[in-house]
C-alpha cells in the first residue's frame, strides 16, 4: 500500500502576499449595507400594525437583493420582518413572536 507524500513548503516561499486580517475587506459591508441600515433603523422604530413603504425607485438595487440582504441583516438580529411589494412599492413590517 502507497504512503501519501506530504508536500513541505518552506516559509520564506510564499506565493500570495500577508495583509493585516483588519485590513481584510468585510464581504457584507458592501453597496446594500446604507439601504438595509436605514430600513432597519426604520422597522424599529415601526408601530404596531404599520409597514414601511418604499418606492422602488428610492433602491439603489433589484427589490429581490435588496429584500435578500435584509433578510439577512434581520436574521443576524434575531428581528422578524416580512415583506410585500406591487409594482411601485416595496412593503416591509415587523411580525410579532407568537406566545
Amino acid at each position: 500500500m502507497a504512503t501519501k507524500q506530504i508536500e513541505r513548503v518552506d516559509a520564506s516561499d510564499k506565493s500570495f502576499a500577508a495583509i493585516l486580517q483588519s485590513d481584510v475587506p468585510k464581504g457584507r459591508d458592501g453597496k446594500h449595507k446604507r439601504v438595509v441600515t436605514r430600513l432597519l433603523a426604520d422597522i424599529l422604530a415601526l408601530k404596531h400594525g404599520t409597514a414601511l413603504k418604499v418606492p422602488l425607485s428610492a433602491l439603489p438595487d433589484s427589490k429581490e437583493n435588496i429584500r435578500s440582504a435584509l433578510n439577512r441583516a434581520t436574521k443576524q438580529r434575531g428581528l422578524e420582518v416580512a415583506t410585500s411589494s406591487d409594482s411601485e412599492y416595496l412593503y416591509i413590517w415587523k411580525v410579532e413572536p407568537k406566545p
